[in-house]
């Protein structure tokens, strides 16, 4: 007889923009769940879960990339991803795209049920009740439509942010507005886009804060390079760097200290 596992066996689904553009976010979020008592793996064969081509219409595609990611990540016990929208993807519309087949509807909504944004499995499936950091500094948080809509995390970031030694929450006026960038929409619609970033960043300039946090690294990318181009100092980075105590890299824009 084999002895129950005590660890639970968490995959980090990486996403494609902190594997190209920041991966200190992925070694954030691996040492936050290792921290709340899993094993991590991280499958290296993982790739796109398919969202920009599922918002483009392209289901061909999107459903080849959702079985390979299936195939991949169903052996683990929690497939975790430090992205409210990836995690939304793979727990919400993959059973949109394998409703009705007989063959893969069943084993992606079993798929599906065991994945989680990270935060929220930190906090929702885990119960982490504080996290063993400090930033001496104060922060203002971007709720990324994705994870607030899809998935309901609104409170968790902010929950594990209380924890965090010499840290001071200013909240921005619309925090729950989008930043502008919604994926291809940010392309598509570059004045509209334009627009909106504009008044998120004059939202998150009027709170003083030094730096600016958020779950998702599309949103993080959209406001920093509007900053930047504004002259800002403000920081930006994932969530999970400040709640990890892993901030000595460069910030994703604005001036380190």
């Amino acid at each position: 007889m084999t002895a129950p596992r005590s660890r639970p066996r968490v995959g980090l689904f990486a996403t494609c923009l902190v594997d190209l553009f920041r991966p200190s976010v992925g070694f954030s979020a691996a040492k936050l769940i290792e921290d709340a008592g899993c094993e991590v793996h991280v499958p290296m064969a993982q790739t796109c879960c398919g969202q920009p081509a599922y918002n483009s219409g392209d289901r061909k595609d999107t459903r080849a990339l959702a079985i390979q990611v299936i195939e991949l990540f169903e052996g683990y016990d929690y497939v975790v991803a430090p992205s409210g929208s990836c995690a939304a993807m793979l727990k919400h519309h993959y059973p949109e795209v394998f409703k009705g087949d007989v063959k893969w509807e069943e084993r992606c909504r079993r798929f599906s049920d065991k994945v989680f944004e990270l935060v929220s499995f930190l906090t929702d499936v885990m119960f982490v009740p504080k996290v063993d950091a400090a930033f001496e500094g104060s922060v203002t948080y971007h709720d990324s439509c994705s994870g607030l809509r899809e998935l309901g995390i609104e409170k968790q970031p902010r929950k594990l942010l209380a924890t965090v030694e010499g840290l001071e929450l200013k909240e921005m006026a619309g925090s729950d507005v989008c930043c502008g960038f919604g994926g291809t929409f940010c392309v598509k619609y570059s004045d509209i886009s334009g627009t909106i970033v504009s008044k998120k960043t004059a939202n998150i300039t009027a709170t003083g804060a030094d730096m600016l946090l958020a779950g998702d690294m599309g949103c993080l990318m959209n406001m920093a390079g509007k900053l930047k181009r504004e002259g800002s100092t403000v920081e930006v980075r994932h969530v999970a760097e400040v709640l990890a105590g892993m901030t000595d890299s460069k910030p994703i824009a604005g001036s380190a200290k």
